[in-house]
């Protein structure tokens, strides 16, 4: 019985090679039942090899593994997510020796373990789509590293900047949120297998060995750790980056919008496609559609990423609510998703530098360099120097003038009056018209600043470089980490492969 048996699982077998060779571009996805078979496989292979698992049994109890995997693959098939509704039918294909198995296994650890191992796949894609969208982000700070435009404090025009310099800023953000990912993923890629409940088992398994097996770096050491509080940590972290992304992406939205209120912005969405939409009423209006989905998306990031924290509270240990892993991929997908958008948000911006310098024109923006450069080359103290740009300001909205325009004399007088009374002072400004005009340049300020990252050129490639070298090798980890997944997986199957019936 037992070797017709093991013959008719053989010519499966062979079906299935020529299936695996016909789909071996549509691999199937690494989800619950997938992981569960991997978990199957390298138990026979290690228990068979530690002789925890009776070495003429292995061949029937391998092909029926197979079968069931085989089967689960199929188009529309069923692919269970549990171990108990996973295991009856390799009890179908293969007997109830097939239970073999289970030696010192237990739902908790085998779940637990596809519950890391999904979840680390899926901060990878988090980990890609968030290095395309930064690596888009620091390829228009460069081409925009002289484009010299209004930044804002407060909501109001505060000083001049490189736009090149503000997009690094979001590139730094990013980059933390990417260090953030690498930092969660070394937690989260650590094999909980082998624990069982929470307190180990009698069996002496090889956890190292089933751990490199599935592409784990490692074990979980506290057996009570791994599944009953490590395995809701995870979830909990990756929330966190989740809400970091969508936070920055709100942050950059928000300050795009802003200019939509401007009846002559120096930024916008290249009209048409999904970028823009005409208002059904109002002929003019040209409503920026995606930025407003994109900051719905961040919205709704946020929102998923709150269920992790709320499904795990005042929960007592080992409680399952908050390690779902369809609300956990739900969240990470949101956050993929606004990165998507947040690229395409990139791509599609028109700055007007024209535009922007008009802006900075209109208003006072440079007037702190005024009082910078008393201060720094007539030793005039700062708070006076304060002052007396201050004043200026006032007369100039007072009568509508711009910082081009401003006429000198008024600037001399102005200085007089503020001084007077400094001992140190003789009222007279010491700054020469050309002087005076030249610090109320915003190109010239921004090119002349001095402070270790700021916005001026020595400076801008120092850090354009260092944030390509930083994308490098964000890029080069990924690629690592799946490396690693895919040939500790590759070898299992080889591995495998060995204890199948003999054809």
């Amino acid at each position: 019985m037992f070797r017709k048996r093991a013959i008719s699982l053989a010519a499966l077998l062979l079906m299935h090679a020529a299936a695996v060779t016909a789909q071996a571009e549509q691999a199937p996805a690494r989800d619950e039942f997938y992981w569960l078979g991997e978990i199957n496989k390298a138990t026979a292979v290690i228990n068979t090899d530690e002789g925890l698992l009776d070495k003429s049994l292995a061949p029937h109890i391998a092909a029926g593994v197979a079968k069931v995997i085989h089967d689960g693959n199929q188009p529309g098939a069923k692919r269970p997510s549990t171990v108990i509704t996973f295991e009856p039918l390799m009890i179908q294909a293969a007997g109830m020796d097939v239970t073999l198995l289970h030696a010192g296994r237990s739902s908790q650890d085998m779940h637990a373990t596809y519950r890391a191992a999904i979840l680390r796949d899926d901060m990878l894609r988090l980990a890609d789509q968030l290095d395309k969208t930064a690596t888009t982000i620091v390829k228009l700070a460069q081409q925009h590293e002289h484009t010299i435009v209004p930044n804002y404090t407060n909501g109001v025009a505060a000083q001049p900047n490189s736009y090149g310099h503000y997009l690094l800023g979001y590139a730094a953000a990013l980059d933390r949120d990417a260090q953030r990912i690498r930092e969660a993923y070394a937690r989260v890629d650590l094999s909980p297998m082998g624990t069982t409940v929470l307190n180990g088992t009698s069996w002496p398994l090889d956890r190292a060995r089933m751990a490199k097996y599935l592409g784990f770096p490692g074990i979980v050491d506290n057996a009570y750790d791994a599944h009953q509080i490590a395995a809701v940590d995870h979830p909990v972290e990756v929330a966190s980056i989740v809400t970091s992304i969508a936070l920055h992406a709100g942050s950059f939205i928000e300050d795009v919008m802003t200019q939509y209120a401007e009846p002559r912005p120096w930024i916008l969405l290249q009209e048409g496609g999904s970028n823009t939409y005409v208002s059904s009423a109002m002929p003019q209006k040209r409503n920026p559609g995606l930025l407003n989905s994109t900051r719905a998306d961040a919205s709704t990031a946020i929102t998923l990423a709150m269920g992790p924290v709320i499904r795990a509270h005042n929960l007592p240990p080992g409680m399952p609510d908050a390690k779902d892993v369809s609300d956990n991929k739900e969240m990470i997908d949101s956050a993929i998703t606004v990165l998507k958008k947040w690229d395409k948000i990139m791509n599609a911006l028109v700055i007007d530098q024209k535009r922007a310098l008009e802006e900075l024109d209109s208003d006072w923006t440079a007037s702190q360099e005024v009082a910078d450069v008393l201060m720094r080359k007539y030793k005039l103290p700062f708070r006076l120097g304060h002052h007396f740009a201050s004043e200026v300001v006032e007369y100039a909205r007072a009568n509508n003038i711009k910082p081009s325009d401003f006429p000198y004399d008024e600037a001399k007088r102005i200085y007089a009056e503020t001084t007077k009374g400094y001992a140190e002072s003789n009222g007279v400004l010491p700054m020469s018209e050309a002087e005076f005009r030249a610090t109320l340049d915003p190109v010239a300020i921004v090119n002349d600043r001095r402070t270790v990252g700021g916005p001026q050129p020595v400076e801008m490639e120092r850090m354009l470089k260092e944030a390509n070298g930083k994308l490098a090798q964000q890029s080069e980890w990924i690629a690592d980490q799946r490396r690693i997944i895919d040939s500790s997986l590759a070898k299992l199957d080889r591995d495998f492969d060995k204890l199948l019936p003999k054809q």
